[in-house]
Formats: C-alpha cells, sequence, structure tokens
C-alpha cells in the first residue's frame, strides 16, 4: 500500500541529490502526536520506504513533483495520508533542505503483484555483507571492513542470498512469523551499480547501491505474500532513508 504526494515547487531550486534524510526527517515530523511517534527510536524495522521526489531535475517555481510512501502497515500509511491532507487544506509550506513545495493532492495506491509480474528498482537496492560471511562467499575485501556493500565485483551469490535473508527477517519480524527462508527470485536484470552520499552526523557517507529489475512468472500461496511485501516495505537495507524503493512496471 502506498501514497502518492503531489507537491508544486513554491520558488526555482537545484534539486538536492542528498535528500535522503532530510525527506525522512519530514516524514517522521508527520507522525507526531500520532501512535507512531517513537517509530524512529524504535529498535529494529521500520517497515515503510519511499520514491525519488521526481522527475529528479532543477526545478522552477509552480512546476509539478511527486514522490511515493509504501508500507504494509495500513495504520501507518493511514496516518501519512492524514497529515498530507491537513497539509494540503492549511496551505502549509513543505521543506525538504532547500526544496520548497506545497501540498496539491494526496491519493492512495494498492498495486498487487500477480501471479505474472516485473518489478523494478525505484531507487538503489543496499545489500551489505558481514564479516562472517567474506569466506561463504570468496570475498577478500581489501581491509578487514565489518562488512562491505554488495558491488558487481562481488559474486551474485552474495547478493541474492542477503537479500533473501534480509525479506525473511522483515516479514517474520513484521507478522510475527517464522516462515522458512525459500528461494524466492526468479529472474534479474542488473541495470547498474550507484554511489549516492548521504550526510550522516554531518559526515558525508557514500553508499552503494544497484538497479535491478526481476521478473516473476508463477507466484502463488507464501511466494507471493513475501513478494508483495517486499513490494511494500522496499528491498535490501535502509529502507525507511529511501533505499530499494519498489514498483510494478507494465511489461
Amino acid at each position: 500500500m502506498r501514497v502518492l504526494v503531489e507537491l508544486r515547487a513554491l520558488c526555482d531550486c537545484v534539486y538536492d541529490l542528498m535528500y535522503h534524510h532530510k525527506l525522512q526527517g519530514f516524514l517522521y515530523d508527520l507522525l507526531r502526536g500520532s501512535s507512531y511517534s517513537d517509530l524512529h527510536d524504535r529498535r529494529g524495522y521500520k517497515f515503510f520506504c519511499f520514491s525519488n521526489i521526481f522527475p529528479s531535475v532543477d526545478m522552477h517555481g509552480g512546476d509539478v513533483r511527486r514522490f511515493l510512501v509504501s508500507s504494509p502497515d495500513e495504520s501507518l500509511i493511514k496516518v501519512f495520508l492524514e497529515q498530507m491532507d491537513k497539509l494540503q487544506s492549511s496551505g502549509e509550506r513543505v521543506n525538504v533542505g532547500e526544496m520548497s513545495f506545497g501540498v496539491e493532492g494526496v491519493s492512495v495506491l494498492k498495486p498487487r503483484v500477480e501471479r505474472s509480474c516485473v518489478l523494478a528498482a525505484g531507487t538503489p537496492i543496499v545489500v551489505r555483507i558481514p564479516r562472517a560471511n567474506y569466506a561463504r562467499y570468496g570475498i577478500e575485501p581489501p581491509k578487514d571492513y565489518e562488512y562491505v556493500y554488495w558491488r558487481k565485483q562481488y559474486p551474485f551469490d552474495a547478493f541474492v542470498r542477503q537479500l533473501e535473508d534480509n525479506l525473511f527477517k522483515k516479514y517474520n519480524m513484521f507478522h510475527n512469523t517464522r516462515l522458512e527462508a525459500f528461494p524466492v527470485f526468479e529472474q534479474f536484470v542488473f541495470q547498474k551499480q550507484v554511489c549516492s552520499h548521504l550526510m550522516i552526523d554531518g559526515r558525508e557517507v557514500k553508499m552503494f547501491g544497484s538497479l535491478w529489475r526481476f521478473t516473476f512468472n508463477y507466484l502463488y500461496g507464501d511466494k507471493q505474500k513475501v513478494v508483495q511485501f517486499g513490494l511494500d516495505t522496499g528491498l535490501g537495507e535502509l529502507n525507511s532513508i529511501g533505499y530499494g524503493f519498489i514498483n510494478i512496471t507494465k511489461e
């Protein structure tokens, strides 16, 4: 389930490529006074993700931009929807870093995975491989890092296994189940590797991710539920900072 937010630029501004924490902070601010007001401080996964503000180009006053927030938690989506509606009604200015907008419209979308479908990463998927798994995948980093980000020079198998392990951990935590992991992904198309930059504690940090397309030909039962969950909550790590946002394509 997701909320589509339509924005109108209030002034000319340069598109901020390091928007992640700023948009995340705006979303957390919307949760103040709700039952999710402590979500930022809760341990574990946050179970929401968000897209880029698109199109991702510089803008002039009056230009329209959009972004999406997705979650498997319908109550959380409802809070975001209600708060966005209030911003639209009041005409309050929305600031995301140096970018300034008015909320023009808000709507709820409920994309569903079918037996056959194609999913595409709208934002980079981040997968970290811990030191304990280096030998398992034959990875020899230049230094004894606690973990490494998956990049195309590392085995494809490492990406798939870590991606599925992460997905099942999130699924079981959200649903309070113990579903045993099984192969989920069927066909992959690697599109490109991406290095983005985050500001963490006042320091610019490189974040390595990758863009993919996933084709499914026969989804059913638990497999369909797990893929639907991935569509709603995001794939890989750092979903609540906007990484791993997934869309259904029309192929």
